[in-house]
């Protein structure tokens, strides 16, 4: 059993782990960033928030174990949505060119990055109905304020990790040059692509 401020550093320790990995997400991030700005960052994380408070309530719902008997499926759909993206990507990259204002569509895309990269990783609900299930329900034996803290902590770690890349790329996106941005597009296309492969590799015997 943890209290608050305990709760809150395991929070931030375990979900910055997870937030410096190379994965899907900041991949995510990174593109979104190159289009729309430092922004990207906090509505990346917002669209993660989003599907992680979906899971918070699923495991609180005792659905856990029964979600963990599909982890296959989970995927070869995960998967499978990863390599599409990243074709896509890498398409686009093709024909991109670097966007002198974040509009409507700037502001909106970096959050539907967030879910889709969120929801399309299999190691993502893997994890959250094991290990953090485990460590969620653990929190919960202290109080709902202390379950609480310990998802606050994890997600200042998302947000604050994924505004300081977003802030970075943009900050740096203009001295890439119209070739540099389109092969760096093209770049977290393939990394989207590989990641979706990995996936699905495991589902072979």
């Amino acid at each position: 059993m943890y209290d608050i401020p305990g709760a809150f550093v395991l929070g931030f320790l375990i979900g910055l782990t997870g937030a410096l990995a190379p994965g899907p997400t900041l991949i995510a991030t990174i593109n979104a960033a190159l289009r729309g700005g430092w922004s990207a960052g906090p509505r990346v994380t917002l669209g993660h928030i989003v599907v992680e408070a979906g899971m918070v309530v699923l495991i609180c719902a005792g659905l856990a174990a029964v979600i963990g008997t599909y982890t296959s499926l989970i995927a070869g759909v995960g998967g499978t949505a990863l390599v599409v993206f990243g074709l896509l990507t890498v398409r686009e990259s093709r024909s991109a060119s670097i966007p002198e204002g974040s509009g409507h569509d700037a502001a909106a895309h970096p959050f539907i990055a967030g879910v889709m990269t969120s929801v399309s990783n299999p190691y993502f609900w893997i994890w959250w109905f094991s290990i953090g299930s485990a460590l969620l329900i653990g929190a919960l034996g202290g109080g709902w304020p202390v379950a609480a803290a310990f998802l606050f902590g994890h997600w200042t770690a998302d947000l604050g990790w994924l505004t300081l890349v977003s802030a970075s790329i943009h900050r740096g996106r203009f001295f890439l040059g119209q070739h540099g941005y389109r092969l760096t597009l093209a770049v977290c296309g393939i990394f989207l692509m590989t990641f979706g492969g990995y996936y699905l590799s495991t589902l072979l015997p």
